[in-house]
C-alpha cells in the first residue's frame, strides 16, 4: 500500500465558500483515477465541510460540488 497526497479546490453550486485543502489516503500503487479520487475527496471531505459552513441551512448534495485537483504525489510523512 502506498499513501498518497492531493492539493485540491472543492467549489459548492451555491455556497460562496472555497475549500481549498489537501487529501490523504491509501491504495495498492498504481494508476491514480482521477474521476475516483473526485468522488472519494467529496464523499470524505467536502461534504462535509460544506455541510459545516451551512450550518444545516442546505440540503448538500455531492452533485453541487466540482473539485480540481492541482497536485497528487506519494507522501511518506
Amino acid at each position: 500500500m502506498t499513501t498518497y497526497i492531493a492539493q485540491f479546490t472543492a467549489k459548492h453550486r451555491l455556497i460562496q465558500i472555497e475549500q481549498n485543502s489537501i487529501f490523504t489516503w491509501r491504495q495498492e500503487g498504481g494508476e491514480i483515477d482521477e474521476s475516483l479520487l473526485e468522488d472519494k475527496i467529496k464523499r470524505e471531505s467536502s461534504i462535509h465541510f460544506y455541510r459545516m459552513v451551512s450550518g444545516g441551512s442546505y440540503e448538500i448534495a455531492a452533485e453541487d460540488i466540482s473539485i480540481t485537483t492541482w497536485k497528487v504525489q506519494p507522501f511518506s510523512g
